[in-house]
This record gives C-alpha cells, sequence and structure tokens, in this order.
C-alpha cells in the first residue's frame, strides 16, 4: 500500500471513529471492513512481489500492466 493510500486509510478511520452520526455497531462494521481491505491489499503486494521474483519477464509483464 502506497504511503498516501495508508495516510488517506488513516485519516478515514480516524474520522469513522469520530463520528457523532455512527452508531458503535457502524462504526464496528466499518473498522472490520477497512481492516480486511488492508490485509487483502497488504497480501496482494506480497503476491506481487513474489510473482515478480520468479523472473525478470514476468516482473517485466507486472510492471507493463501498472500492477509494480
Amino acid at each position: 500500500m502506497s504511503e498516501s493510500n495508508l495516510k488517506h486509510l488513516e485519516r478515514i478511520k480516524e474520522n469513522i471513529d469520530k463520528s457523532n452520526e455512527l452508531s458503535e455497531k457502524e462504526k464496528s462494521n466499518s473498522m472490520k471492513h477497512i481492516e480486511e481491505w488492508y490485509a487483502e491489499d497488504r497480501a496482494w503486494g506480497t503476491f506481487l512481489n513474489e510473482l515478480a521474483e520468479i523472473s525478470p519477464k514476468i516482473k517485466t509483464i507486472l510492471a507493463d500492466l501498472g500492477l509494480i
């Protein structure tokens, strides 16, 4: 996850937590989804990095696709 995306994510979490308009259940569900997305994003990044290590050709393909 890029540094800017991580900052946006933290800002979203902070604002959800501070919200007076959301119930505790809504806050909890939102945080759960954010954490799941973050974990999936990290896993995707790990997958791409490991795939790119197999061959420079695969790394080129992933770069051409804008994935790395």
